[in-house]
């Protein structure tokens, strides 16, 4: 499980994270949805270590997030951080000499199923190559906990569905946590099953994708417009 405790972040003059309280059960996909500059990446940042609150506390199965917790969590940032001179195995040598919950075999699986090949070079690819690309390093690790900052974002459709497909094959109910965040609730709508909605670094509706449909009467697509035209008037 996951817990932010009364969490708040300041950037400057901006407030990403404003007394944010949350837990995120363990074994589920949760998406964190929400307009740019919601708070989300912060989130994620914050539960893979690299930012620190400035008040309130998070905590990752009881432990704050730092060098015991590292080994737990494989994090996709939405940036593109692969270097540009490298192949596919140059970053693949890279991870896997660095986590130790590497796994050749789900590497392999992977590295067929999304269509790539070891030698290609990602100043030579897609941007839609480059985002599978990422999504391999990331699912051929053996992480409890998978965070995922916008994976759809500037993606052609079909890279989105190969993308979600993978989150699809990869996920082991009960066994792992993906943690999920994107504006882009339509594609992701039937793959998550607790759903966040964060408004100016704030909790403004949270629960199970199924209740909250029932409860409203509608799709989570329609639920999040509903909820944020509200937040704005």
């Amino acid at each position: 499980m996951i817990v932010f405790e009364r969490v708040t972040k300041t950037f400057g003059s901006t407030r990403a994270l404003d007394e944010f309280t949350l837990e995120i059960a363990g074994g589920k996909i949760t998406g964190l949805f929400g307009p740019n500059g919601a708070g989300k990446s912060t989130c994620l940042k914050m539960i893979a270590g690299l930012t620190r609150p400035d008040a309130g506390r998070v905590l990752i199965d009881g432990e704050a997030p730092g060098m015991t917790t590292k080994s737990m969590i494989a994090y996709l940032p939405e940036i593109d951080y692969l270097y540009p001179w490298m192949t596919i195995n140059d970053a693949v040598s890279f991870f896997a000499g660095f986590y130790e919950d590497w796994d050749g075999a789900k590497y392999q699986d992977l590295l067929s199923f999304l269509q790539l090949e070891p030698s290609m070079m990602i100043s030579k690819i897609s941007k839609g190559m480059r985002a599978k690309v990422k999504l391999l390093l990331t699912f051929s690790r053996r992480a409890r906990y998978v965070l995922l900052d916008e994976p759809l974002s500037g993606i052609d459709i079909l890279t989105r569905d190969a993308i979600i497909r993978t989150i699809v094959k990869d996920y082991s109910t009960g066994e792992q946590t993906i943690i999920l965040s994107t504006h882009e609730i339509q594609e992701v709508e039937g793959l998550v099953e607790d759903v966040v909605f964060i408004d100016r670094g704030r909790v403004k509706l949270a629960g199970t994708a199924e209740n909250l449909r029932q409860l409203e009467g509608r799709s989570l697509a329609a639920i999040m417009k509903e909820v944020f035209r509200h937040g704005n008037d």
